[in-house]
């Protein structure tokens, strides 16, 4: 397997260009041909010379993804499962907004997370993806983007596996994503989302962006939280907050928590006064999530009057929330699912 081009940044792709007798230039000609006018083969890279382009066809792939699946909601979501070069499958989504064209990339194939009411996690974790396979995901997305003459506005790193377990591969991502001579995404138009890892949440705090860190929360105590989410017996609860105040207390940024709500689990009133009572301190924002029914797992959805109940609750104590506005639904566009039936046939 040649390298994946999307791997390389800016700088790197400028001194492999001087290593290849060629002035440093031409490898920010290649980086806009990559990113800016996206193209498909390195003979389409039309100002480079015939021995360049061949070079870059013998040395690096520009093709990471195949597509297998390709579903499309009432909504606008367009869900893929993508294969890569080893047989594995990924999922990435296309959230249309009032605001915007959002993408949903995946870090890993698969997770070892193992949070009970999700199928990201049904077969554990194959392994990580490099930050050139999580690029082609954005750049896939925004070639179809281009058919329709929109762009991508943000990315969010929601989908399957955890990011802060392929940190460095995660912020390689995050870079290129940023840069100015390439998509230029905003920074604060970029979500990364994190079950709790303790150690990541304190380096996260040191890289000085404007990225937005979401928490996957899901329980108001420890308890609770390590039944759901079995990672939080290595990062207890106790711990996840502190790293997030320390995290808050650096970079003075807004932190968003993400709640899954549960039926009878974990969304009662007491939940939410107890929810309260941890967060009422913090700049923060709680996005509520009605679970999605996943067939391999037993748990049911909240009402809609035990959602707008917990929503209350949060509310009257002067917390920030709001319920997540589901999308895909018709298309089980929650993280894992198309995953998980394409295991299953193959």
């Amino acid at each position: 397997m040649k390298p994946l081009i999307y791997d390389l940044s800016l700088e790197e792709l400028q001194e492999w260009a001087k290593a290849n007798g060629e002035p440093a230039f031409r490898g920010g000609q290649i980086f806009d041909w990559i990113y800016v006018k996206r193209v498909n083969e390195f003979e389409a890279m039309s100002n480079l010379s015939k021995g360049l382009r061949q070079k870059l066809n013998e040395q690096f792939t520009l093709s990471a993804l195949s597509e297998i699946t390709k579903l499309e909601s009432k909504d606008g979501t367009v869900k893929f499962l993508f294969g890569l070069h080893d047989d594995h499958a990924i999922e990435t989504v296309i959230m249309k907004h009032n605001y915007g064209n959002s993408v949903c990339v995946t870090t890993q194939v698969g997770c070892r997370i193992g949070c009970t009411f999700c199928a990201s996690t049904l077969g554990g974790l194959k392994r990580d993806l490099t930050a050139g396979e999580i690029v082609a995901q954005v750049v896939r997305s925004q070639q179809i983007l281009d058919a329709r003459g929109e762009r991508v506005s943000s990315i969010v790193i929601m989908g399957t596996g955890e990011p802060f377990e392929n940190y460095d591969a995660t912020m390689r991502f995050l870079r290129l994503m940023i840069h100015e001579k390439g998509l230029n995404i905003g920074q604060r138009h970029i979500t990364v989302s994190t079950s709790g890892i303790v150690p990541s949440i304190y380096k996260f705090a040191e890289e000085n962006t404007q990225i937005n860190l979401a928490i996957s929360i899901h329980a108001p105590n420890d308890a609770l939280r390590s039944k759901l989410m079995p990672v939080n017996r290595r990062y207890p609860f106790d711990d996840v907050i502190e790293s997030l105040r320390y995290y808050q207390a650096k970079t003075g940024r807004r932190i968003s928590f993400e709640y899954a709500l549960i039926g009878g689990v974990n969304d009662q009133k007491e939940h939410a006064e107890e929810l309260a009572g941890v967060i009422k301190n913090m700049l923060c924002h709680v996005n509520l999530i009605p679970v999605n029914h996943v067939p391999e797992r037993k748990y049911v959805r909240t009402s809609r009057n035990d959602i707008f109940e917990f929503q209350r609750i949060l509310a009257d104590h002067g917390v920030n929330v709001t319920i997540r506005r589901e999308q895909g639904h018709d298309i089980a566009a929650a993280c894992g699912q198309l995953r998980a039936k394409h295991m299953e046939l193959g």
